[in-house]
């Protein structure tokens, strides 16, 4: 049996009693050990050599991956943060780098030995007690939308009252977190609102009342997607809508401007049909 091959299969770090349980013999380990085919990363743990460097990070301080960095690795929307996110025990060992976040918890899913990364329930639980709670609600969308669980599935689970808020506002309608931030801000206004609502062969992100658009550009706004976004405001005005399209930057880091224009246009009635 190859010891490489097995790791390979295992993800590129494994405990060394999971390579024994499947059948490798220790003897086979020292070897490809001492033949710099696999490395020795941490006390029960080997590793192919250039291995995910958040896997070997998780092996040698024995924590799971989790919180945000998890989200991010299952490709849910979050917001930009470098700092590793991992999982330990109450009672874990200590972490000295002071650039790992460790959250310290029991959690509602049992976590097995071998698993260097956190389950999806896990993870969107210490979501909720790590970050506000318009993020943590813009996660859990993001989960919902991309059918990793779903609602009914989440209601049936013991949620500590913090996750369980979050999963109030939840829905798996929106395509982006920049969409669930605009839900959860406009709701005190008192206009319904739709979210991505069909205009003139073109989804838009959200249609206050019967007249007022509000379009939120991520990174693809340039190019062939901005002249074609750009023509089709053009013909949204024409029929007698308002079009204010704002960038992710304004929304996380300028909202309350943003709010302004928005309530402005709202005061002026023009998301009434004229």
């Amino acid at each position: 049996m190859s010891v490489p091959s097995e790791v390979r299969k295992l993800g590129g770090v494994v405990r060394t009693a999971t390579l024994l349980r499947l059948g490798c013999t220790r003897y086979e380990i020292a070897q490809a050990v001492s033949r710099s085919l696999v490395l020795r990363v941490a006390r029960g743990w080997v590793a192919l050599p250039h291995s995910d460097p958040l896997l070997l990070l998780a092996a040698r301080h024995n924590v799971t991956v989790s919180c945000i960095s998890r989200a991010k690795r299952l490709g849910l929307w979050v917001l930009d943060n470098d700092r590793p996110h991992v999982a330990s025990l109450p009672n874990g060992p200590p972490i000295r780098d002071p650039h790992v976040v460790v959250h310290r918890h029991r959690p509602l899913e049992p976590r097995h030995p071998d698993r260097l990364e956190d389950s999806l329930i896990n993870t969107l639980v210490l979501v909720t007690t790590c970050v506000p709670h318009e993020e943590a609600v813009a996660i859990r969308d993001s989960a919902l939308n991309k059918k990793l669980t779903d609602l009914h599935a989440l209601n049936q689970l013991p949620l500590p009252a913090r996750a369980r808020r979050v999963l109030r506002d939840a829905t798996p309608l929106a395509d982006s977190g920049l969409e669930t931030y605009l839900r959860q801000r406009l709701g005190w206004t008192g206009v319904p609102f739709r979210m991505q609502v069909w205009l003139f062969g073109h989804r838009v992100d959200l249609l206050l009342g019967e007249r007022l658009v509000l379009q939120v550009d991520g990174g693809h706004h340039v190019g062939a997607q901005r002249d074609s976004d750009n023509a089709h405001d053009a013909l949204l005005r024409l029929r007698g809508y308002t079009v204010i399209r704002i960038s992710y930057r304004q929304l996380i880091h300028e909202w309350p401007l943003i709010q302004d224009l928005i309530t402005h246009a709202i005061a002026n009635g023009l998301h009434h049909a004229r």
